[in-house]
């Protein structure tokens, strides 16, 4: 039997994007025939795409793990690398994306409704791409960025017309099985019904879908019972009935104070959703009350007493019998004339078309911040800034020089200026902290040197790497200074 699961948490990985080439061209006669390195592909990205041939989220609870695949490197002759394949998610109508916080970031209604749940990395540029006035034979190319991950929680909200609350064996899946053709577990005991079951009901020229939502109790919006986990199977219906139970024998209980008690619930529920997809408080919904099992003894006269009562708060009132089949047409007509009234108060609403925002020409796109972790450091915070960091080889000075240039240009030099830091004070940028250095004199001229190096920062007093590696030896004792240098 397969299981019905409504809640599941994903681990999506997007694809990194493949690393740009760093090549010359090189033929005979054509020692250097200029740069010829070709652009990495963009990693794939991660959708989540609703399927009307899907109905559970148990595929996600068996594999937990998504990943999308991997650009390609670029490589010589101005091949650009292939791009990674995306990784297309099939999900049920109704499944709200939400965010490790419980924050709604999509909620996914409609066939063919989309969303990317995580981003690709972009591909790094080729020497080709990086050619301009300055610098006409670059030594270097971007790096490709990583993919975005990030978990997520998918839960289900069942997309049903018509929602059946009631207390345990009032009747709700034994209504269901009598209304449409679903074949839902049927016993005399409760919380037999341990997962929500729907139902297509056709009632003249209506069809409406009819959800039977089990483990409703006194407490149920704060947990106790299934009802937390299955309260938000409501969120969509349009009208709600309430399934009462004329032959129960427990002591305390009769129609009037089990709709009172759940009433109570679903007024102290909030929905999680919000927008077009809500409709609104619980408490708000059309009611229609159904008093079942009336061929029971005695079921007649309890549902005269109480029949009055219901009536005056302005709700419906059926008296059927779920195995004797007894007001089941007059209810089915009566619940697929609220469910129409509600299509033609609510028409579906237009499909989203997706709304690009241009960057304002004011913004600057960057902020720098002291360091509250480091006295007398910065940090440099924007999507550009951190971006081009990832994307730089720190092991190739000509790269190091490029970043420099792409961030004067943009204006941080200026603001670290401005703001008093001194030369070697730690600015930090992303995940990579350096030594701030202001006689580089980032934004100039180029001046052509060697592939793979910058003048500019030879200039410097800025330790190289080979340096920095003789000087953790000699601390280790794995190499004697002196004798090293003789």
């Amino acid at each position: 039997m397969a299981k019905f699961i409504d809640r599941v948490v994903l681990h999506v990985s997007a694809g990194k994007g493949g690393h740009g080439c760093a090549s010359v061209h090189r033929e005979k006669f054509k020692p250097l025939g200029g740069p010829d390195g070709g652009n990495g592909g963009n990693g794939g990205d991660v959708i989540l795409e609703v399927d009307a041939n899907v109905h559970t989220l148990l595929d996600f609870h068996f594999h937990p793990h998504a990943k999308a695949g991997n650009g390609k490197p670029g490589e010589g002759g101005n091949r650009d690398g292939k791009k990674g394949s995306e990784l297309l998610l099939k999900v049920p109508d109704g499944t709200v994306v939400l965010d490790k916080d419980g924050e709604v970031l999509m909620d996914l209604v409609g066939a063919g409704n989309r969303y990317v749940v995580a981003k690709g990395g972009r591909g790094g540029l080729g020497n080709a791409a990086l050619v301009s006035r300055a610098r006409k034979a670059p030594g270097f190319a971007l790096l490709g960025e990583e993919g975005e991950i990030r978990d997520v929680v998918l839960e289900l909200k069942s997309v049903a017309d018509v929602g059946l609350v009631g207390f345990p064996s009032a009747g709700k899946s034994s209504l269901v099985s009598v209304l449409s053709a679903a074949k839902p577990k049927i016993a005399d005991y409760p919380f037999t019904t341990l997962v929500p079951n729907l139902g297509v009901v056709n009632a003249g020229d209506t069809t409406f879908t009819i959800a039977d939502v089990p483990g409703l109790i006194p407490g149920a919006s704060s947990g106790r019972g299934l009802g937390l986990d299955f309260l938000r199977h409501l969120e969509r219906c349009a009208v709600l009935a309430h399934v009462v139970d004329l032959a129960t024998l427990e002591p305390g209980r009769d129609p009037i104070s089990d709709i009172d008690a759940l009433e109570a619930e679903l007024a102290a529920y909030k929905p999680a959703l919000t927008g077009d997809a809500s409709l609104g408080d619980l408490a708000d919904r059309p009611r229609v009350v159904i008093l079942n099992k009336a061929d029971v003894p005695d079921a007649e006269d309890l549902a005269d007493l109480v029949t009055p009562e219901l009536r005056e708060r302005g709700w419906p009132v059926f008296r059927i019998s779920a195995v004797s089949h007894a007001g089941l047409r007059p209810l089915t007509f009566a619940l697929a004339e609220l469910v129409q009234d509600y299509r033609i108060a609510h028409p579906k609403a237009a499909p989203k078309r997706p709304v690009i925002r241009p960057i304002a020409v004011d913004e600057s796109g960057f902020s720098v911040l002291p360091d509250p972790e480091e006295p007398g450091g910065f940090l440099v915070r924007g999507t550009r800034p951190e971006r081009w960091v990832r994307q730089t080889q720190f092991d190739n000075d000509e790269a190091v020089g490029y970043l420099a240039d792409r961030l004067a240009r943009l204006g941080v030099e200026d603001e670290l200026v401005r703001l008093g830091a001194q030369p070697g004070a730690p600015v930090t940028i992303g995940d990579v902290t350096f030594d701030w250095e202001p006689q580089i004199t980032a934004g100039a001229d180029v001046v052509p040197t060697g592939r793979g190096t910058d003048i500019r920062l030879e200039q410097t007093d800025r330790v190289g790497a080979a340096e920095r590696k003789h000087a953790s030896r000699v601390r280790r004792g794995l190499v004697d200074d002196e004798e090293d240098r003789e």
